[in-house]
């Protein structure tokens, strides 16, 4: 199992959503895919996101005031 970072800070809905899928459709099965981002719309997006893929969210934690981390496996 690999670990795989996206900084997507700085950019707006849905370009972390985009980016996001297009790094995960490179991960092997079981790899992680932590994803840096500001957009306060994708807080819901993005775990929405992993739920429809039936990717988990191994990780999901506000680290600023308006930054964010998720962390999902692909499965």
């Amino acid at each position: 199992m690999a670990q795989y970072t996206l900084e997507t800070d700085g950019q707006v809905c849905p370009f972390p959503l985009v980016e996001a899928g297009d790094a995960i459709a490179k991960l092997n099965f079981g790899d992680q895919l932590t994803i840096n981002f500001d957009c306060t719309q994708a807080t819901d997006a993005l775990p929405r996101w992993a739920a429809e893929n039936g990717y988990p969210v191994t990780h999901f934690d506000r680290v600023g005031d308006a930054q964010w981390t998720i962390t999902v496996q692909k499965a």
